[in-house]
């Protein structure tokens, strides 16, 4: 024990002895101080890494809530059985890397993306606080099929509360609608909170009678109190209210089943950017250079990269004017998307996807300094009108500008020679769109076909489609 700490002694504080240094040349202690600061380093890392994880990885917790409220007959779902009785919910690994992943105002307070979303009261009032708080995401298995599991946990409920914090997330998640509500007040309620986060679109009976066949999962053509709470509280969710508006469309994940607001979706085996299963301290470290070795090396042929880039600019065209609005992708990343073992595209997370009336209801008539005061979620920008210092409605660059940002590093490197320089053009084009409301319609589409059209004619007629 003695020689043990004599040797830690050594190796952490004998950079610093002038005995040391005396005695033994300066090339070596130099190296005896970098293997000091690299242990330091490291120890702080794993510090930092590990006092998280259990603030982002709480899976245990969350079960046991969710399974509390269950057992209560609080909420209700088309998996509790599985996963509180029969226990045919494997939950795999922990998947979330930042706490909080959901779509925030960075503005808002707690100036981080992050942050909790001002949500909408049935009765128009703007709450300040999301009742859900962050989601965690997981890899698991369920009936036989690889799941992706997410389930909202009160950021203010400790990782050593269990169960005994069911009471207080009680009562701000499950708490609508109260004992005593009608199924035609809960479908005006359902209305109205939709009008107030999507438009006052005349698609919403449409998405309502969704809500509510989604609640009713025993079919039984009835909706229970625990039916109604719990995909009330799931409908707080920008993903949720994505996954419902998208079901019809390919591009995204299909909605398998739920307990409360615990939600499980499919899984999306691949992602497309091998880079983005680094750690997130040591993605940026990396030069540029490195970034398109990876995509060549690790990634898949171009001709595939070709096929899921084409996927990905049609969500763009669906989030632009569909059937329920518009959306804004507000924190744009390869490391959001995926495809299938076909290289078809999937868009693995639309946490940080938000709906533009809540994005314009957040820009509108908010007070400002300069740009970054008018930042919703991690890249949703408006311009700052300094003389009347507020935000303005317009966001800076569109979804197609910052999807064309990303397709230049993930397209260009290993495009074919007689390509490069066409498709170089066409998306220096596309990354200058403005958010302009008068570019927005033809321009943009325009730029889009030509894109979509250039890909197409490269790998059209061959395996890769």
């Amino acid at each position: 024990m003695r020689r043990l700490r004599r040797l830690a002694h050594l190796v952490l504080f004998c950079p610093f002895s002038k005995g040391l240094q005396g005695r033994l040349p300066g090339l070596r202690v130099k190296y005896v101080f970098l293997v000091w600061l690299g242990v330091f380093a490291g120890s702080w890392l794993a510090y930092v890494h590990y006092s998280s994880y259990a603030e982002l990885c709480r899976g245990h917790v969350c079960q046991a809530v969710i399974c509390d409220q269950y057992h209560k007959g609080i909420i209700s779902g088309s998996i509790c059985q599985d996963l509180c009785h029969l226990h045919q919910v494997e939950w795999r690994t922990c998947l979330s890397s930042v706490p909080g992943q959901q779509v925030s105002p960075a503005g808002s307070g707690q100036g981080q993306p992050g942050a909790q979303t001002p949500s909408v009261q049935p009765e128009g009032d703007v709450r300040t606080e999301h009742p859900c708080g962050p989601v965690q995401v997981y890899s698991g298995l369920w009936q036989g099929k690889e799941v992706t599991i997410k389930c909202g946990i009160e950021e203010r409920l400790s990782s050593k509360a269990g169960v005994d914090g069911a009471s207080r997330r009680e009562l701000v998640l499950f708490d609508k609608p109260t004992r005593g509500t009608s199924i035609k007040e809960f479908r005006e309620m359902t209305l109205s909170f939709l009008k107030a986060n999507l438009g006052d679109l005349p698609s919403l009976p449409a998405l309502v009678a969704q809500v509510l066949l989604v609640a009713d999962f025993n079919k039984d053509n009835r909706v229970s109190l625990a039916e109604a709470k719990s995909v009330w509280a799931l409908l707080q969710r920008n993903e949720f209210l994505l996954l419902l508006s998208l079901q019809e469309k390919e591009h995204a994940s299909r909605l398998l089943g739920y307990c409360g607001d615990l939600y499980v979706t499919e899984r999306v085996p691949h992602r497309p950017w091998p880079g983005a299963a680094l750690p997130p301290l040591l993605g940026p470290l990396l030069p540029p250079a490195l970034h398109g070795a990876l995509h060549q090396w690790l990634g898949p042929a171009w001709p595939w990269r070709a096929k899921i880039a084409i996927g990905l600019l049609e969500f763009v065209e669906e989030l632009f004017h569909g059937a329920y609005g518009t959306f804004y992708m507000c924190e744009t990343t390869l490391a959001n998307v995926g495809y299938t073992a076909e290289y078809d595209f999937r868009m693995a997370d639309l946490q940080q996807v938000a709906p533009e009336a809540a994005v314009r209801r957040f820009l509108r008539g908010r007070r400002c300094a300069h740009g970054a005061d008018c930042t919703y979620g991690h890249d949703c920008r408006a311009p700052c009108d300094t003389l009347l210092r507020q935000c303005k409605g317009d966001l800076v660059q569109p979804n197609l500008a910052k999807v064309c940002e990303l397709l230049r590093d993930y397209l260009l490197p290993g495009a074919p020679a007689g390509l490069r320089a066409e498709l170089g053009r066409q998306l220096r084009t596309c990354t200058t769109l403005s958010g302009l409301a008068s570019q927005v319609e033809a321009h943009h589409a325009l730029v889009l076909s030509h894109l979509k059209t250039l890909l197409w004619k490269e790998i059209s007629n061959t395996k890769y489609t």
